[in-house]
């Protein structure tokens, strides 16, 4: 298990064992009984680990370029496909568990309570915006709103999800007072669209940051 995946779920159980002792819910569990305790989470939890990211740190991670197999991911592919896996089983309780499990927690540098792999950027915002935004107004910059390969569109995505598409600024301005000024109570979401490889110059300001 990666060291950060590692830190991670140890941070989370003595998180846990804080609340139990303030909750007066008993006396504070002893170092041993906790690295055991830490011991089982980490059986549990799988030994998938995250692979290790080699790119140019200066290339967006949805770039086409960036798609390359490492030979890790790979190795790992060929021996899990080789034979049977535990996709919906937990080895703990010899029960059926959760195909999203062995997700959980892979990415140290960004903490999460949870984690779902999909196949894109796009279905990733389609699948925020139906959860977080189904029926409410999501601002976006005009200097935004891009197609990206696949012809995916962000006013598509937007519809799909049922979210209502609400535009600020203009294509080449948008300032942070367009945002402000179009928060209404039924705003669920301001959204920030990476241009890819597609660019405003010259009189420009189109970013929420």
């Amino acid at each position: 298990m990666p060291r950060g995946r590692l830190t991670a779920l140890v941070r989370e159980l003595l998180a846990a064992e804080r609340r139990r002792v303030l909750d007066g819910r008993g006396a504070p569990a002893g170092a041993d009984a906790l690295a055991a305790r830490a011991i089982e989470r980490a059986q549990r939890a799988g030994s998938s680990p995250s692979v290790r990211d080699q790119r140019d740190r200066r290339r967006p991670p949805h770039e086409p370029g960036a798609r390359a197999h490492e030979p890790l991911a790979l190795e790992r592919l060929t021996a899990v496909g080789a034979a049977y896996a535990n996709l919906e089983l937990d080895l703990a309780t010899k029960e059926r568990g959760s195909r999203y499990s062995h997700v959980e927690g892979c990415s140290p540098a960004s903490p999460r309570e949870d984690a779902l792999v999909v196949n894109n950027n796009a279905a990733a915002v389609l699948l925020a915006l139906e959860t977080l935004a189904h029926g409410r107004e999501v601002v976006v910059s005009r200097g935004e709103l891009i197609e990206i390969g696949g012809e995916f569109r962000i006013p598509d995505i937007m519809l799909r999800s049922g979210a209502v598409l609400r535009e600020v600024g203009t294509t080449n301005r948008t300032h942070l007072r367009d945002y402000a000024e179009a928060i209404t109570p039924n705003t669920g979401l301001l959204l920030k669209v990476h241009t890819s490889n597609y660019r405003v110059v010259g009189f420009t300001r189109t970013s929420l940051a």
